[in-house]
């Protein structure tokens, strides 16, 4: 940030971020039962074309999941263990919204901008209910853009009524940071909480 374009608003990443998985136990199940890679598998699920697509809001979510399971040979009820498996060691991660929170008390705008399926906002409200601490919110399935696309940033600038320069990302894909920094946002790369929040806290003087 620079003397006259001083931060005005933090925007966020969810999953990875927001969202972030504790145990990745059921994944692993999966990814042996189907004799895959771990990370392949998780990496298909999220980004193989299917995954895109949902993302993009070429499909809606449970399409991609029907797809997958039809990739997989699985039937129905495997299909929904799968789903639950995948997710189980998700949790909301509290302290990071605990900061949003902060941030907004002490006149910070906050957004959301997120390559997510249109179960976003749902998902948001009834199992990691943090929506409604946001001023702004860009995801990807209604804007159809997915990061690291310039305008979808600019589209989340946008919505915390800011310039890019007044504002801050936080993401856990170095690609998604450098997409923001292309545009002339700061950007904090997420690695862990611990130091996300140390970093807002020398750009805001926050403790």
């Amino acid at each position: 940030m620079t003397q006259n374009n001083p931060l005005k608003a933090v925007i966020f990443d969810v999953g990875g971020v927001l969202i972030v998985s504790h145990n990745r136990a059921g994944r692993q199940k999966w990814a042996d039962r189907l004799g895959l890679d771990a990370w392949d598998f998780e990496n298909f699920v999220f980004s193989g074309e299917s995954g895109r697509q949902a993302q993009l809001g070429q499909k809606s979510n449970q399409a991609h999941w029907r797809r997958l399971g039809r990739h997989f040979g699985l039937n129905s009820d495997e299909l929904v263990q799968l789903r639950h498996d995948f997710f189980a060691g998700d949790h909301i991660n509290q302290p990071l919204v605990d900061t949003v929170q902060r941030l907004r008390q002490a006149g910070y705008k906050t957004g959301i901008l997120s390559n997510f399926g249109d179960n976003a906002r749902r998902l948001w409200r009834e199992v990691y209910p943090f929506i409604d601490y946001f001023d702004g919110i860009i995801i990807s399935a209604e804007v159809k853009l997915m990061k690291p696309d310039a305008r979808i940033y600019r589209l989340a600038t946008d919505s915390v009524g800011v310039q890019p320069e007044e504002a801050v990302f936080i993401d856990d894909f170095i690609e998604n940071i450098q997409g923001a920094k292309a545009i002339g946002m700061d950007g904090i790369h997420f690695t862990d909480t611990d130091t996300v929040q140390q970093k807002l806290g020398q750009l805001t003087g926050m403790g």
